[in-house]
């Protein structure tokens, strides 16, 4: 049995979960992109691939991670070993693991037209609106995997279902669209149904934690990221901040090149400050 889990916090959690159910042993393994994100123009192609991990390279810059994030892993290793080895043992299955977000949903489609030829042998869990209890005892309907308990998880094995062979024809379709429109961002709108938006598409929620008083721009992203609704991950997120700077409505002191040296505040603020300085004088 191979699980595919597509956020690093949730290796250590299906590790758990293996330790309380033995029948779910096997390999937990990785898919580290973000689809959700980002170009995705000829993906399936060595230089739509290596266009894509230029621009993680280019937005990733000044960030804490290592300055060649992207050449640390390649997935496309990481499927060729799965269909390895679903080609030498027969009795081999693959368990996709999914919360109702669009990072694992996009990831999902990413692997159905490669997963193809061996239906019957790929397993999904989606955990898709449904109830869980949390640490406090009380009911909530979990977007993330990360957010559930483990001893949740024995229940959450019960919905394991093969994809079918319905899934596996209209599902490589759909990630075929969403290459062609080739979007900055996409959201999920219930089920599976991913929805293209703009690269402005989270600008408002940085917006929302700019105030006219210098802030720690770092501040400004753990605040933005703590509290948006739709979740994307951080160095995307820092990325648009740096673009909202370049269009002049951030302002910026100190140097941007690393996430923590530099502050930043509204635009305008400046002038507004002297307008009131004006009229204090008058």
């Amino acid at each position: 049995m191979i699980h595919i889990v597509f956020n690093e916090i949730e290796t250590e959690l299906m590790q758990k979960v293996i330790a309380l159910d033995a029948t779910l042993s096997g390999e937990i393994l990785l898919i580290r992109d973000d689809f959700a994100v980002g170009p995705l123009s000829g993906i399936d192609t060595e230089e739509g691939w290596q266009a894509r991990w230029e621009w993680w390279r280019n937005i990733s810059q000044g960030s804490p991670y290592s300055s060649d994030l992207a050449g640390s892993f390649d997935d496309r290793e990481t499927v060729k070993d799965i269909t390895t080895r679903l080609e030498s043992v027969p009795s081999e299955e693959v368990w996709i693991w999914m919360g109702q977000n669009q990072h694992d949903v996009t990831g999902y489609y990413w692997l159905m037209p490669q997963l193809k030829n061996y239906q019957g042998r790929v397993m999904v869990i989606y955990l898709n609106n449904l109830p869980f209890i949390n640490e406090k005892g009380q009911l909530f309907y979990p977007s993330w995997l990360h957010e559930i308990q483990p001893k949740e998880f024995l229940k959450a094995r019960k919905l394991a279902r093969p994809v079918t062979l319905s899934e596996f024809e209209v599902d490589p379709d759909e990630w075929k669209k969403i290459v062609e429109e080739n979007a900055g961002v996409r959201i999920l709108e219930g089920g599976k149904k991913i929805v293209s938006k703009p690269d402005s598409f989270y600008d408002s929620e940085i917006m929302k934690n700019i105030t006219p008083e210098w802030q720690k721009a770092w501040r400004v992203l753990s605040n933005t990221l703590h509290r948006m609704k739709i979740k994307t991950g951080d160095i995307y997120i820092m990325w648009r901040m740096r673009q909202l700077i370049g269009e002049g409505k951030i302002e910026i002191t100190g140097d941007a090149k690393g996430w923590k040296d530099f502050d930043v505040r509204q635009a305008g603020t400046r002038l507004a400050e002297s307008s009131q300085s004006k009229e204090a004088t008058v």
